[in-house]
């Protein structure tokens, strides 16, 4: 059943569920930081409107600066601002930034140890007919490797606004992972979020399985959980923050016996290796790894595309029938 205290949007599960997209959440966030802190000011590399950032732009224009399609600058131009005592967020799609301009991020702004925001919007297959070129599926994987990167994946807009808030006040670099299509609500206002923490959202009274998912997979474990409800026991947890991994991902894990991670990025490098690497050192068990399998994205509808990489409810309620099946009854 669904966790108590999480405080989950009253519309969730009904006919009525409403969507938002999660990049709606960060340009909220953003304004809200703005207003909070005046060291707040936001970079964009000429995809204003589709980032959520012209919010920002429009509020507090003397702290806006548009970079045209200049994402290797705008890095620099943040590292450097941040020298000077502001707090910059810079946005564009996440294939672009933090694809295009990695080591920028890594040399003058990871390495310098600088208190740069760096935001990927329009990350994962669910971008649709962009295709592969616009499909980000490594972006969590290039970001977390870098020494004293936060990695924050949101689950919803309204995570997203909270993360944004949260990032703005958190000293040192931070990347923030948003995805395009509109996404169930699944939190409220009054959901907790922190900063390294995981949330269970869903326990069974006796799991087989655990479930870890970051980003709009969030919504499809749940359904999942749901689902298989009565056939078999389920722990869904949240895990917005990838980088650093909150250690009661053994805790949760060691509940069941047996994990599943899902996440629209590549398997390799994502999530499902965080939570690998953790459990392999800690608490070693089964885990079995949903993602797109090393390929490319390519044209089609965000549903065609979740269908055909095998992020959907379906695909997902197989494998932890087969990881239940494996490890066995409790």
């Amino acid at each position: 059943m669904l966790e108590q205290g999480i405080h989950f949007h009253p519309k969730l599960g009904t006919s009525d569920e409403e969507k938002v997209p999660i990049r709606k959440g960060y340009g909220q966030g953003l304004l809200e930081a703005g207003e909070k802190d005046r060291r707040v000011v936001a970079l964009c590399a000429d995809l204003t409107e589709s980032t959520q950032t012209h919010l920002f732009r429009d509020r507090f224009p003397g702290r806006f600066v548009e970079m045209g399609i200049a994402e290797q600058s705008m890095a620099s131009v943040a590292s450097g601002m941040a020298a000077m005592g502001k707090i910059p967020f810079f946005t564009s799609y996440a294939m672009f930034s933090p694809g295009r301009n990695w080591e920028q991020i890594r040399t003058t702004i990871c390495y310098n140890d600088v208190n740069v925001k760096i935001v990927g919007s329009h990350a994962g297959v669910s971008v649709g007919p962009d295709g592969g070129t616009h499909q980000a599926l490594e972006d969590i994987a290039i970001t977390r490797v870098i020494p004293r990167m936060t990695v924050i994946v949101p689950c919803d807009a309204e995570e997203a606004r909270k993360a944004t808030i949260a990032a703005a006040d958190h000293d040192g670099p931070v990347y923030i992972r948003l995805q395009r299509e509109e996404t169930p609500l699944m939190t409220t206002d009054v959901s907790p979020f922190e900063i390294g923490k995981a949330q269970c959202l869903y326990r069974s009274s006796n799991p087989s399985v655990t479930i870890f998912a970051c980003g709009a997979a969030v919504r499809t474990a749940l359904t999942v959980a749901e689902e298989l409800a009565g056939d078999i026991g389920v722990i869904v947890v949240n895990v917005p923050t990838v980088k650093p991994l909150d250690p009661t991902v053994c805790t949760y894990a060691e509940a069941s016996g047996c994990t599943v991670t899902i996440e629209e990025h590549q398997r390799i490098g994502g999530l499902g290796s965080a939570v690998a690497e953790m459990i392999s050192e800690s608490c070693p068990m089964p885990v079995h790894r949903v993602g797109v399998d090393d390929r490319f994205g390519q044209s089609g509808t965000p549903e065609e595309l979740i269908d055909h990489y095998g992020l959907s409810k379906e695909h997902l309620a197989e494998i932890v029938r087969v990881a239940a099946g494996g490890r066995g009854a409790r």
